[in-house]
C-alpha cells in the first residue's frame, strides 16, 4: 500500500562527500535530499555482503500486510546474497516517533548503510541527518523523505526506490473509462488527508480517467478498512447514481468491496484500489474488487538490500529508480497471484546489474 509520500525527480550532483540528491514529490510535498558515501529491526541475518558491511532497515509498521511483504522482500535478499541485514519495525501505520526512536538507536551502531522507508516525509529526517554526518549511504524506499526538510537538516539518501504513484493513479483512471464504457459518477476515497502518497494517487487517478467520468466525492479514510467502508457507505447514501470507487490503497478498497456487497450492489459500482495485496487479488477473483494497480512490496525492500549492496562496494547509484507497476483484472489475476510476491512480466532492477 505504501500509504504515504513518494518521490518523482531527483537531480544528482558529485560533492566531496558523495552524493548529493535533490528530489521532488509529485502531488504534495517534496521528498528527500540525499547523499551517500562508502559503504546499513526483528532481524534477518546472513554474513557478507559487498563491501563486508551490515546493514539495517527501518521500515513502516507490519500491522499493514504491504510491509510484511516489503519485510519478506528484505529478508529474502539478505538470504540471497548471505548479507548481515537487521530489520526494525514501527509499531503501527501511524507511530512516527516510534519509528524515529528505533533509527536513532541503530544509527549509534556499526552498520555500513541503512535502508528507511518513513511513516512521514519528515520523521526520520534527525536520524538521517545523523548517518549523513558521518558519511554513511541511506537507501530510501517506498516513500520519500521531504525534500527542503533534508535539506535544511543536512541530511542525505543515495538513492530512492518507489512507485510512481501518479502514474499509478492514471492507471487506475484508465482503467475506470475501461470498466464504465458510458461513462458515470465515481468517488475517490484517500489515505491520510494531506498524504502525498494519497494525493498523487488520487490527482493521477483525475488525470487518467475520460471525460465521461465525474468525479462527484473525495473523502479520506485514513487507509483503513472498516473506515472505508464507513465512507463508501455514506457515499452510496449520498449519491445514488454511483458507478464507481478508486481507493488509494487495497485495505481500504476491500473496505468499500464491503460496503457495497452490504449495499446489495455487488457488480453494479466498480472498484479499483491499489497496492497488489493478495486479499484484493481474491476478492477480484470473487468479484468484490475490480481491478488493482499492483505495485511489489517484495521487490522495492530487495531492490534496498541491493542498493545497499552496491553503495557499500563503492558503486555509484541511480538518482532514482521507479518499481514495477502493473494492472491486475480478472483475465490477469490467476497470473498475478501464482507469481506473487514478484511480478508476473519482467521489470528492470538496476542495482542487480551493478552488483554483476
Amino acid at each position: 500500500m505504501a500509504p504515504v509520500s513518494k518521490p518523482r525527480r531527483l537531480a544528482l550532483a558529485l560533492g566531496a562527500g558523495g552524493l548529493v540528491i535533490g528530489l521532488a514529490a509529485c502531488g504534495g510535498s517534496s521528498p528527500a535530499a540525499t547523499g551517500g558515501s562508502t559503504g546499513a529491526g526483528g532481524a534477518a541475518s546472513a554474513t557478507g555482503g559487498a563491501g563486508g558491511g551490515k546493514i539495517a532497515a527501518v521500515i513502516k509498521g507490519l500491522d499493514n500486510p504491504f510491509f510484511q511483504t516489503m519485510e519478506a522482500g528484505i529478508k529474502g535478499a539478505a538470504a540471497d546474497s548471505s548479507s548481515d541485514v537487521t530489520v526494525q519495525a514501527a509499531t503501527a501505520i501511524t507511530d512516527t516517533s516510534g519509528q524515529a526512536d528505533k533509527l536513532s538507536g541503530l544509527a549509534g551502531q556499526d552498520f555500513g548503510c541503512f535502508v528507511i522507508n518513513p511513516i512521514s516525509g519528515t520523521n526520520l529526517i534527525q536520524g538521517v541527518a545523523q548517518l549523513s554526518a558521518k558519511n554513511v549511504p541511506i537507501v530510501n524506499i517506498d516513500s520519500p523523505i521531504d525534500a527542503a526538510a533534508a535539506q535544511a537538516a543536512s541530511a542525505k539518501i543515495a538513492t530512492y526506490i518507489g512507485t510512481d504513484n501518479v502514474e499509478a493513479g492514471t492507471m487506475a483512471g484508465k482503467t475506470m473509462g475501461e470498466l464504465l464504457p458510458s461513462g458515470g459518477d465515481v468517488a475517490l476515497i484517500g489515505g491520510i488527508s494531506g498524504d502525498v502518497t494519497s494525493g498523487a494517487r488520487l490527482d493521477g487517478f483525475q488525470k487518467g480517467i475520460p471525460a465521461n467520468v465525474k468525479v462527484v466525492q473525495t473523502v479520506a479514510a485514513d487507509w483503513d478498512r472498516q473506515t472505508a467502508l464507513t465512507k463508501a457507505t455514506d457515499i452510496m447514501r449520498a449519491q445514488p447514481a454511483l458507478k464507481g470507487f478508486f481507493a488509494a490503497n487495497d485495505d481500504m478498497g476491500l473496505g468499500i468491496a464491503r460496503a457495497i456487497a452490504n449495499a446489495g450492489k455487488t457488480g453494479q459500482i466498480k472498484v479499483i484500489s491499489v497496492d497488489g495485496n493478495k486479499d484484493a487479488f481474491e476478492a477480484i477473483k470473487a468479484g468484490g474488487v475490480d481491478a488493482v494497480v499492483a505495485q511489489y512490496p517484495y521487490v522495492i525492500g530487495a531492490m534496498g538490500v541491493e542498493a545497499c549492496r552496491a553503495a557499500m562496494a563503492g558503486k555509484t547509484l541511480p538518482t532514482s529508480v521507479k518499481a514495477p507497476v502493473q494492472v491486475v483484472t480478472k483475465d490477469t489475476v490467476d497470473k498475478a497471484l501464482a507469481s506473487a510476491p514478484k511480478p508476473g512480466e519482467s521489470y528492470d532492477d538496476p542495482f542487480a546489474a551493478l552488483l554483476k
